[in-house]
């Protein structure tokens, strides 16, 4: 678990690397220090997601810890901020208006379940995070965040199979693999 501070010091960076890509980073990032304690050393799944007036600006993570938390976080709010094939790259005229979130995952862990009414059972809105793998290479997650848009179960995984490429239907056949994270969320203060 990653203290308040912690957290803070990975929002901040999020942000000055976005500064910093923009040509906007006057000075050297501050929280070094901070980013040389273990916590932020160890490999961890994160996400970054940017909103613009409440609305999704961008969302890039790695459901894996595939690099340090700190490294984790820098590449993901670049990518969020410029690499989201959903938006347009992010300008420097924006970035005022941008609020910035980073969530640290838990490592996924798989969801048995043997039909849709025992999945849906199973599931924590606003808990879980839920990452849907098709028979194919069909993937797709979202962050427990997500459950404040799409409170119903049935909802959230018609939603979840159509990003994933899959009829909205598709988690209803019981051929899915599915797996459930958590997340510690630190978001700048609005």
């Amino acid at each position: 678990m990653l203290s308040e501070v912690q957290g803070q010091t990975l929002v901040r960076l999020a942000r000055q690397q976005i500064e910093e890509r923009l040509g906007l980073a006057a000075q050297a990032p501050s929280g070094a220090d901070e980013l040389r304690a273990q916590a932020f050393l160890e490999k961890r799944g994160v996400f970054v997601t940017l909103h613009r007036n409440k609305a999704l600006r961008g969302c890039i993570g790695s459901l894996a810890p595939v690099e340090p938390l700190g490294e984790s976080v820098r590449s993901n709010a670049v990518n969020a901020a410029f690499h989201d094939h959903r938006f347009a790259p992010l300008t420097a005229a924006e970035l005022p208006e941008v609020h910035i979130e980073v969530s640290v995952l838990t490592e996924p862990q798989p969801l048995a379940y043997t039909d849709a009414d025992e999945l849906t059972r199973q599931l924590r809105p606003g808990i879980d995070g839920v990452i849907l793998q098709g028979p194919g290479n069909e993937q797709a997650t979202f962050l427990p965040q997500v459950w404040q848009q799409l409170p119903q179960p049935e909802l959230f995984l018609d939603h979840l199979c159509r990003k994933a490429g899959l009829s909205g239907d598709a988690w209803r056949s019981g051929r899915l693999r599915v797996f459930t994270y958590q997340v510690q969320s630190f978001e700048e203060p609005r």
